[in-house]
């Protein structure tokens, strides 16, 4: 259609645009990827109120309280934030709403950057919301706009669910104007809002009553779309997987599902009866398949594709017609295992902890590599803000053991670890990793940096926040400063008392920490000098920029950034700086 205005989006940020297309006033979410840049996109809209929460139960109650308030409101997360919220989560089926209000979640097969690879349509289903699957960006903007709607017509909180292919997928995206919402009025109903027991309980039967009710609606388009061909073949499938099988087997019909629950099982019932053969293809877990086999229906499923990892139009391929394109089969390729950049404020911990030879629980973000060698210093890593409660476990256990955490991790969902630390008079050792960003995910502020999407908010001192814990021994370190930095942590190991070490340095990726190199000369290795591998204590900090040629150590001038570290562990004096 002739007209149109068109911008090539990613599923993130068209769902991002749709949401602000459908008169969103309130956003709020926890980076992390594959779900970050709905929230980033949404910050860059002036009639947006959007915010960083210190983690996704803030940030769902954030968004919520505004749905409640009357306006529309959206939270985002990625599938292992949606655990931290899911508390509010259960409770606002319960509740309702005032105002729209849609909960973006972003799932990670193949766990691309996550420690698991949960569905969390499970969710939907087990706290009675409907969940949207878009299989592109187009639909990511479309469905985020009938979310609202939904949200609205049933009084009810709506999930969108996205993956990884989906969320990061770039695509043409058909835009549209931005609807002019009113904003409706908060109505004081405590037997709504307030859940006692006695409201909950009634408030529970009217849910599913709800949803009841929602299912008989839930008849053909736009939960569902169909594409007929002949042949004795169907398959059903949602979100980027039915695009999969639409580009490796266009002669099967297809039943494309939108509405992932409640499955919208008479429409499929109705596909099914043509075929003498059906499939289901999901990414994730048998979740559609299960609702479909409990209706009585005999599909295939997951025991022709994987029930682990990301799908691939390979996969499908495979699945549906058990043949492989011989020129797509996978390539050996060297192993290139992560590694912490070239001037990482956290070699210098690593180092020293490597050394000290003691029990390492990590968490979560990118110092998770100091498990990797040549460091092998962290021996634990769960969930968010785990690193702290589980040291304190261990030391019960008898084990006197050092937790590593982040700084926008430690606001995350640390500080109550340390309370209940502080509190139960245990004796363990904190190291907060403070780089002044939440780099993992792409360098978003935190409480502990005052950096919001929207400008500069207010500055929470990670010292003083440790202080008025509880804590009476603190120590702040530059972590590039190996003798202070091994000094302190192992001064708070003699402590008998609760003991924090701060180790304070920007990200070498942020333009404050660049500005630190800028001045600093390079390194290089005076070959006489260098014993070779008799030493080799330079490749023991982990630097990308120092490798080996001809039995020495060697260092890549473009690489290195002068940190300066590598000096600093040469016992041979081999590395100097012009």
């Amino acid at each position: 259609m002739s007209g149109e205005e068109r911008q090539f989006l990613s599923g993130n940020e068209a769902l991002a645009r749709g949401a602000w297309e459908a008169g969103v006033v309130v956003a709020s979410a926890y980076p992390g990827t594959p779900s970050t840049e709905v929230l980033e996109t949404l910050a860059t809209f002036p009639d947006v109120k959007a915010e960083w929460s210190t983690n996704e139960k803030v940030a769902f109650e954030v968004a919520y309280g505004a749905a409640i308030g009357g306006v529309r409101a959206l939270v985002s997360m990625k599938h292992v934030g949606l655990n931290v919220a899911a508390d509010p989560l259960f409770t606002s089926a319960y509740a309702g709403v005032n105002a729209g209000f849609v909960i973006v979640v972003a799932d990670d097969p193949g766990m691309h950057s996550s420690q698991n690879e949960q569905d969390s349509r499970h969710y939907a289903r087990a706290a009675r919301i409907p969940v949207l699957e878009p299989a592109d960006p187009q639909e990511a903007h479309d469905f985020v706009l009938r979310a609202f709607e939904l949200s609205e017509q049933w009084d009810l909180p709506v999930m969108i669910r996205l993956t990884t292919r989906v969320a990061h997928t770039r695509a043409p995206v058909v835009l549209g104007p931005r609807r002019s919402i009113a904003k409706r009025p908060f109505q004081k109903d405590w037997r709504k809002y307030v859940m006692i027991p006695a409201n909950a309980r009634r408030r529970h039967i009217l849910l599913e009553e709800k949803i009841a009710r929602f299912r008989e609606t839930i008849k053909g388009s736009p939960w569902v779309d169909v594409w007929k061909k002949d042949g004795p073949v169907g398959v059903i499938a949602s979100g980027v997987a039915a695009r999969y099988v639409q580009e490796v087997a266009p002669h099967f019909s297809l039943l494309k599902v939108n509405l992932s629950w409640p499955v919208p099982i008479q429409v499929i019932r109705s596909f099914a009866a043509s075929f003498q053969k059906i499939f289901v293809v999901e990414e994730g877990d048998p979740f559609i398949e299960t609702e479909l086999r409990a209706a009585g229906l005999p599909v295939h499923g997951k025991e022709v594709f994987p029930k682990t990892g990301e799908l691939t139009p390979e996969i499908v391929r495979q699945g549906l017609l058990g043949t492989t394109l011989p020129h797509l089969q996978p390539m050996e390729v060297p192993g290139r295992p992560p590694a912490l950049c070239t001037g990482c404020p956290h070699t210098g911990v690593f180092w020293a902890l490597s050394l000290l030879k003691v029990p390492v629980t990590g968490d979560i973000g990118c110092y998770t590599l100091g498990a990797l060698p040549p460091y092998q210093a962290m021996h634990t890593t769960i969930d968010m803000g785990a690193s702290i409660p589980m040291a304190w476990g261990m030391e019960k256990a008898g084990e006197r053991a050092v937790a590593v955490i982040g700084d926008s991790t430690f606001f995350h969902s640390g500080i109550p670890g340390l309370i209940d630390l502080v509190y139960n008079q245990g004796h363990g050792t904190v190291i907060i990793l403070d780089n002044r960003t939440t780099g993992m995910t792409g360098h978003q502020g935190h409480p502990g940096t005052g950096q919001t999407p929207q400008g500069k908010g207010k500055e929470i001192d990670i010292e003083a926040v440790v202080r008025a814990i509880g804590v009476d021994h603190v120590w702040t370190v530059d972590p590039h400063d190996l003798k202070a930095t091994k000094r302190a942590i192992q001064q708070a190991l003699q402590t008998s008392e609760p003991s924090v070490v701060i180790a304070r340095r920007p990200c070498a990726l942020l333009p404050e920490g660049r500005a630190l190199y800028r001045e600093n000369p390079h390194r290089f290795v005076e070959v006489e000098k260098c014993v070779g591998e008799r030493c080799f204590s330079c490749l023991r900090i982990g630097c990308p920029a120092i490798t080996v040629r001809e039995g020495r150590a060697w260092i890549d001038a473009v690489l290195c950034v002068g940190c300066g570290v590598c000096e600093q562990v040469c016992p041979y004096g081999a590395i100097v700086h012009a």
